[in-house]
């Protein structure tokens, strides 16, 4: 995907990402911590971990495609350098809402199956929250400073700090 109704796509996608990761992170230390919001957020998580896993990709695609039709500068490259880094984020946040997800699918059920992940164990739940805050922490963090970067790129030297025709005022 290069193009949206002629925009670069990347920038429409990042959009997505910015939004949608922290807000993976988010639910995954609320589902990690708390056994209501597990319960009831888990699996929708679950799902959103993974579009974002599908997203990242997309996005970085698209903005190496739009990297070669912008002019270079250090900050451009900065960006594309953290931007490589985003699917580092979005993979283990992903992981660890399989993780509560199943976790959660296996405590609920009445069946004599074997479970995998320790459902009851309060340890391994004690575990996984921390894993669950740390992992969730550097996603938000890291995403920020790609944003960030993108933003700086985009826009150093692109505006004026007084409105147009007012520069007097």
């Amino acid at each position: 995907m290069t193009t949206v109704n002629g925009l670069p796509a990347h920038i429409l996608l990042v959009h997505a990402i910015v939004v949608l990761l922290p807000l993976a992170a988010l639910l995954l230390v609320l589902t990690a911590f708390w056994p209501a919001a597990r319960a009831r957020l888990a699996a929708p998580n679950a799902i959103l971990s993974i579009l974002v896993v599908l997203l990242v990709p997309l996005t970085t695609s698209a903005g190496e495609w739009l990297e070669r039709r912008v002019p270079q500068n250090d900050l451009l490259h900065k960006h594309t350098e953290l931007g490589d880094n985003a699917i580092f984020y979005a993979i283990p946040i992903a992981v660890l809402a399989l993780i509560v997800w199943w976790r959660e699918r296996e405590a609920r059920s009445d069946s004599a199956r074997r479970v995998w992940l320790a459902p009851l164990s309060t340890a391994v739940t004690g575990v996984v929250a921390v894993l669950a805050l740390i992992v969730g922490a550097a996603g938000v963090y890291g995403i920020y400073r790609i944003g960030d970067s993108g933003s700086k790129a985009a826009w150093t030297g692109s505006f004026s700090t007084t409105p147009a025709g007012r520069e007097h005022d």
